[in-house]
């Protein structure tokens, strides 16, 4: 990745047995929000990693293809709807992250965390703002957590139709905005979001 070399130089994780870990979901306003924790192998690079909203959903899949096949452990994790609107997209957003790390099958030494802010939780880690684009296995996570978003997003289609899910994914979008507006909030929708709660 460009700024990798530039990165490396300032990240904490050494030789330690690394992870990465990332969340999709913060801004739509149904669905829960996913992430991924993902440890790279380093005899197995992956070529195109990146911020998984600067590729193509074709790469996207691919990528997201090799990273199940050749990294050294993944998990995917979430928070649900409910808990994002008990506790707040952000910590809803830590909880999911929390979850995607604790649960690989292999522990890491050191984590990566992409934004400003960290879980909870014993680790070692580093906060990395735009991580995504700038350390691998973060930038593997948020493929992972977005390609595994944008499919349940997608098959909720048919059990909430008329939302328009399969093509914006639960963004506030002019589409979903006016479908919200029509047909009223449906079970998956966030109502601790403006948006949706004006409207109950």
């Amino acid at each position: 990745m460009a700024e990798q070399g530039e990165l490396a130089l300032r990240l904490e994780g050494g030789d330690r047995l690394c992870a990465g870990t990332d969340e999709v979901g913060r801004g739509p306003l149904a669905g829960d929000v996913v992430a991924a924790a993902v440890i790279l192998d380093p005899e197995q690079p992956i070529a195109g990693l990146n911020d998984s909203k600067k590729l193509s959903s074709a790469q996207r899949e691919r990528c997201a293809q090799l990273i199940r096949e050749q990294s050294l452990a993944f998990c995917i994790a979430r928070a649900s709807v409910a808990e994002i609107d008990r506790l707040n997209i952000l910590q809803a957003s830590l909880l999911a992250m929390r979850r995607a790390v604790e649960g690989l099958s292999l522990q890491p030494e050191f984590v990566y965390v992409d934004g400003n802010f960290s879980p909870a939780w014993s680790y070692a880690c580093q906060a990395v703002v735009k991580g995504d684009s700038r350390v691998d296995a973060i930038a593997a996570a948020s493929i992972l957590a977005k390609v595994t978003r944008d499919q349940e997003m997608a098959a909720l289609e048919a059990d909430y139709p008329g939302y328009g899910f399969a093509s914006h994914k639960g963004y506030p979008t002019r589409a979903h905005l006016d479908a919200l507006t029509r047909l009223g909030p449906c079970a998956i929708h966030r109502r601790s979001f403006a948006p949706v709660a004006k409207l109950l």
